[in-house]
């Protein structure tokens, strides 16, 4: 009996170093949600104001080339549309992939690369457009820490101009970027569920995606 209480008593205060090391790496966590440093997009540029005319956009499938599987651009897709309909800048209208496929004989393009002829033309009769955005799948990693890189070009229809661009790599490995999308999760949470799920929203690929989506968007022009 003397000697389990002896070998209790050798372990105590490992535990408690322990538990006290657990307490203040929580604490310390809870308060950079509260207080920062928080994450703010700076790798973008666009026009002071979005043109009175501008009120209806097409939103072309993500391009996700060699960066990710095509089941991952169809898992973001709808991610990245309901990040840019919260903005409520302008209508979005979606190009799907069959879509773009029955028009153009594939389902996706890049940003950077050269359009077929008639391109603009097409979408423009066929959609009663205004503008069409672009968004590149530049980066990409699932995994912890999770990471997402986003190319976006917005082009006006009439004279083809750009409006807005946006490029940037946004990692969980930036304490600013965790603290932002636990911020932003925590608030979301709270108010449906009976715990603290914020830390979730760091494993989770989809969640974490429609962050970095919601940042990018932010930095469109204002109407």
């Amino acid at each position: 009996m003397r000697e389990g209480w002896s070998r209790l008593a050798c372990y105590l205060p490992i535990l408690l170093i322990t538990l006290l090391v657990g307490c203040e790496t929580t604490a310390t966590t809870d308060q950079a949600v509260h207080y920062g440093p928080f994450y703010t997009p700076r790798n973008f540029a666009g026009e002071s104001a979005l043109p009175v005319d501008f009120r209806r956009v097409l939103v072309l499938p993500l391009s996700v080339g060699r960066v990710a599987s095509p089941e991952t651009g169809k898992t973001l897709d709808p991610l990245l549309l309901a990040a840019l309909q919260e903005q409520q800048r302008f209508e979005v209208v979606a190009l799907s992939r069959e879509e773009c496929l029955w028009w153009f004989g594939r389902e996706e393009f890049t940003s950077t690369e050269a359009l077929p002829h008639g391109f603009f033309d097409k979408l423009a009769a066929r959609y009663a457009i205004d503008g069409v955005l672009f968004v590149d799948l530049t980066h990409y990693r699932a995994d912890r820490p999770q990471a997402i890189g986003l190319r976006a070009k917005l082009a006006t229809i009439r004279e083809i101009r750009l409006i807005w661009n946006f490029d940037e790599i946004i990692s969980a490995d930036n304490p600013a970027v965790a603290n932002s999308v636990r911020r932003q999760f925590l608030k979301t949470d709270r108010g449906n569920q009976p715990m603290d799920l914020s830390l979730a929203a760091l494993r989770s690929p989809s969640r974490f995606a429609a962050f970095a989506a919601g940042e990018m968007f932010r930095t469109l022009p204002p109407r």
